[in-house]
């Protein structure tokens, strides 16, 4: 609003976290998402968790786990570039994996690939919440996958340009539009400057 857009906001997405088990969980652990640590703090036995090295996607899923006294090993800013690290840097070990019901397949694939021992803890789950924006709006900021999925759902893209948080994001929407700029660096920050640096030039 500061750069003199109108701005519509909607949720196309709602988070519920789930109730789960922590009787069988590996030497490290595996959060691609500020949502599965959210929900992993809720649970009685997470002092035992931060006792464990931690491998994380995103610098704000590195920073809340920071802040609540996990100590974070390793992190990348998307969960293929995680999954080849763990292959190759550090595959004598075993993963617990905390994802969501929507979670993608690459990570958990590559550990199979690679004969990496892990098991999967699902801890919340991503509910799609579509709704009609009546507005044509000139441009579209998405940052997940599911979002662009729920946007479909009510909603045609034309001529709007599309912002990304990331490739993941990204390949959600290539059989629908060519309009599609990606974030320098996956975060919601960097999604807003992409959409004013384009609009100003």
């Amino acid at each position: 609003m500061n750069a003199n857009f109108s701005v519509i906001e909607a949720d196309f997405i709602q988070i519920k976290y789930k109730s789960f088990e922590l009787n069988n969980t590996n030497e490290t652990l595996i959060f691609t998402s500020q949502n599965a640590v959210l929900s992993v703090l809720q649970h009685s036995n997470i002092e035992v968790l931060k006792q464990k090295t931690v491998f994380c996607v995103g610098l704000k899923t590195k920073a809340l786990l920071e802040e609540n006294s996990f100590t974070v090993e390793a992190y990348t800013g998307y969960a293929a570039d995680l999954a080849e690290i763990i292959s190759l840097v550090y595959a004598d070990q075993s993963y617990t994996f905390f994802s969501g019901n929507l979670r993608r397949d690459v990570l958990p694939e590559m550990l199979k690939e690679n004969g990496i021992p892990f098991n999967e803890i699902e801890v919340y789950e991503t509910i799609l919440t579509p709704q009609k924006i009546n507005t044509k709006p000139d441009g579209i900021l998405f940052y997940s996958p599911s979002g662009v999925e729920s946007y479909l759902k009510e909603n045609k893209i034309t001529d709007e340009m599309c912002f990304c948080i990331g490739n993941t994001t990204a390949n959600a929407l290539q059989t629908i539009t060519e309009n599609i700029i990606i974030a320098n660096q996956p975060s919601v920050e960097n999604v807003i400057i992409q959409c004013i640096n384009y609009y100003k030039s």
